[in-house]
């Protein structure tokens, strides 16, 4: 747990702020996608919000309702329809990127046909919303953690990465779930433990002493109230083991559907929303369906392939771990599995600098007295 006198000089900083004034859900056109007129009041700051899980994943919803009970920021969210947990910085090309308005516990936004580098990069260009460039990115909170090497794999991460490209800055939260042991709370309780750095982080960005040259890696352990502190870590070499399984000539196994991709016809393999609603799954099922059927007419069309040979699989990550030998216990899933809340900077090379690790953790400490 944080300690209760910085949590308390937070709490009473907050107090002194101006509170925001509740939003009004925007709408429109059906044909065209207009920038959303939201009531922005120019004193509060704009958050945008993203994600892998799409718009019914309670991490998103108990981040967007910690932020908006704060009375301090203009909340908007930006989150593709179906789940891309596993998307890396990939974008979309040469096809047409729906956008549709959602709202989240009051906060105004759309939902995106692409992944989540598409939502911040769609929203961070102007096209989207009539509001200026905003404050701070935010991506998630994911189910799952991101370390090590998962990062290269993480829509969440490459959500934050994309903001930082724009010159945003931008933070990536993840929750470590752990199967037969996290249950949906935990994402509550999640928030709550990471808003104190986010409020710190916003309040240190408007006096420009947020670190620029990098975004944060929030890890967050699976019981999140228990956990031992923040702690500033280092990216290890630590990944799940892949696994991939021959499947039968089912070209559609179950929740799995075929996509268009760029400029030709591939199988994308993505699973259904793991947190939709009934409603919300129907309706990506239906939208799903849609993308089949034309993918099927159009292979029908082109010239026939059936004296090929064709072989189907499937990936897994396997839960046997590939650890890194370094001993070091700065590395994020040691914190992490120690029951830190891992707080990793990273940059847009493949290695920090060690300058962008002093200024990280100088922050930090700034921020966070008597944190590791």
């Amino acid at each position: 747990m944080m300690p209760p006198g910085l949590v308390s000089n937070l709490q009473e900083a907050l107090l002194n702020r101006k509170g925001a004034q509740p939003q009004q859900e925007q709408e429109e056109s059906k044909d065209n996608v207009e920038p959303v007129e939201a009531e922005i009041d120019p004193s509060n700051p704009i958050l945008l919000i993203t994600n892998t899980d799409g718009v019914d994943s309670p991490g998103l919803t108990h981040l967007v309702e910690a932020l908006l009970r704060e009375g301090l920021y203009n909340v908007h969210v930006c989150v593709p329809q179906s789940d891309k947990s596993v998307s890396g910085h990939s974008v979309t090309l040469r096809e047409t990127v729906e956008a549709s308005s959602a709202n989240v516990g009051g906060a105004t936004g759309f939902e995106i046909s692409g992944t989540p580098v598409d939502c911040v990069s769609l929203a961070l260009s102007g096209a989207l919303f009539s509001w200026s460039k905003p404050i701070l990115v935010i991506s998630g909170i994911n189910r799952g953690s991101s370390c090590g090497h998962h990062k290269f794999y993480s829509g969440v991460v490459a959500g934050a990465r994309e903001a930082l490209l724009w010159g945003v800055p931008s933070l990536s939260i993840s929750l470590n779930w752990k199967k037969d042991e996290s249950q949906e709370t935990d994402f509550k309780d999640a928030a709550a433990v990471c808003l104190p750095l986010l409020n710190a982080a916003i309040r240190d960005i408007e006096k420009e002493t947020f670190p620029k040259s990098c975004f944060l890696n929030i890890e967050i352990p699976t019981s999140p109230l228990s956990n031992k502190g923040f702690k500033l870590t280092k990216q290890s070499l630590w990944r799940s083991t892949p696994n991939w399984l021959a499947v039968s000539t089912n070209r559609y196994p179950a929740g799995h559907f075929l996509a268009n991709q760029q400029g030709g016809l591939g199988i994308q393999f993505a699973q259904l929303g793991r947190d939709a609603s009934a409603a919300g799954a129907a309706r990506r099922l239906t939208t799903q369906k849609k993308n089949l059927e034309i993918v099927e007419s159009t292979g029908a069309a082109g010239k026939s392939d059936s004296k090929r040979a064709k072989k189907y699989f499937r990936l897994e990550f396997l839960d046997k771990q590939q650890e890194d030998t370094d001993d070091d216990d700065d590395l994020d899933y040691r914190a992490l599995e120690s029951g830190y809340v891992a707080v990793t900077p990273l940059s847009l090379s493949s290695h920090i600098e060690n300058d962008i690790q002093m200024a990280a953790s100088d922050w930090i400490s700034t921020v966070l007295p008597g944190e590791q």
